[in-house]
C-alpha cells in the first residue's frame, strides 16, 4: 500500500535537489539512499532518492531521475507515496498512518455514535481529523489529545471531547461583541 510521505517543494541550487514537506515521522527512512518513491499525479513517475540531507531544518533531497534545476522545478507541489506493507504499523505506538484511521467510527465520551473518519488533513500547525457525523455534514476536529482523548486503531473507534461547535458548528456559543450591547 502506498502512503503518502512528502510533498515535493522549490528547487535547491542547480544540481537537481528539491526541498521537501515531510508528511512522514520517518523521514531517514523513507527518504533513504536508494529509496524508491511514486508520485501521486496524473502520470506518476517512480523516483529514486540519490541523496538526502538536513539544510536549515529542511529535508532537501536528490532524485536519480532529476539532472537539474529546470527538472525539480517541475516536480513542485507533487505529493509523493512510499510503499508500505499493509499490516505495518509505526514503531511509536501513537503513531499512525491515514489510512488506519479511515474508516473508525466517532463516538463522543458519553458513547454516543456521532460519525465516522472520512479522512486525515495535514497542517503546518497539525493534523485534523475529517469526519463525516451521521446528520451528513463534514466536520474537521485537531487531532489533539485534548480533543482525540481515546483512539483504537484495533478496535475501528475514535473517542472525541465534545465541545460546543465542534461536533455540530450549529451548536456553537454566541459570543456577544460590543456591536450587541447597542
Amino acid at each position: 500500500m502506498l502512503v503518502t510521505v512528502g510533498r515535493i517543494g522549490r528547487a535547491h541550487g542547480i544540481r537537481g535537489e528539491v526541498g521537501i514537506d515531510v508528511r512522514t515521522d520517518e523521514p531517514d527512512t523513507r527518504f533513504a539512499d536508494g529509496a524508491a518513491l511514486v508520485t501521486e499525479a496524473k502520470v506518476s513517475r517512480t523516483l529514486t532518492v540519490a541523496s538526502s540531507r538536513w539544510h536549515s531544518g529542511r529535508l532537501l533531497v536528490k532524485f536519480a531521475e532529476v539532472p537539474d534545476r529546470t527538472a525539480a522545478e517541475q516536480l513542485r507541489n507533487l505529493f509523493v507515496q512510499s510503499e508500505v506493507d499493509d499490516d505495518a504499523r509505526p514503531e511509536d505506538p501513537d503513531e499512525y498512518y491515514d489510512r488506519d484511521l479511515v474508516g473508525l467510527a466517532v463516538r463522543t465520551t458519553d458513547g454516543a455514535e456521532v460519525g465516522e473518519v472520512v479522512d486525515v488533513v495535514h497542517l503546518p500547525s497539525q493534523d485534523l481529523l475529517e469526519i463525516r457525523r451521521t446528520a451528513g455534514n463534514l466536520v474537521l476536529v485537531p487531532l489533539v489529545e485534548e480533543l482525540v482523548p481515546e483512539l483504537d486503531v484495533d478496535k475501528r473507534y475514535v473517542v472525541v471531547a465534545d465541545r460546543p461547535g465542534l461536533l455540530d458548528p450549529d451548536g456553537a456559543d454566541v459570543v456577544p461583541t460590543e456591536a450587541d450591547a447597542d
